[in-house]
C-alpha cells in the first residue's frame, strides 16, 4: 500500500505543482485586489500562471512512479 491509495497523497512534485500554481493565481489575484500590485500587472500575470498549469498537465511525461500500477 502506498500513500495514494489512503488519500493522503505522495511528495512527488508532479501531484504538487497545480496546487502551487493554483496558490500563486489566488495570491496574484489577492495582490490586486489589495492594490499591493497594478491591476493591469495581475491581468498579465494570472492567465501566464494558468497557462503554465495547463501546460503542466498536457506536456506531462506520463504517470509519476507513485502513479504506475494503478
Amino acid at each position: 500500500m502506498n500513500c495514494t491509495d489512503h488519500g493522503c497523497g505522495c511528495g512527488c512534485m508532479c501531484h504538487k505543482m497545480p496546487g502551487i500554481l493554483l496558490t500563486l493565481i489566488g495570491v496574484t489575484l489577492l495582490a490586486g485586489n489589495m492594490e499591493w500590485i497594478d491591476s493591469h500587472l495581475v491581468a498579465k500575470i494570472w492567465p501566464a500562471l494558468l497557462i503554465l498549469l495547463g501546460l503542466k498537465k498536457m506536456c506531462g511525461k506520463g504517470m509519476c512512479k507513485c502513479c504506475v500500477g494503478k
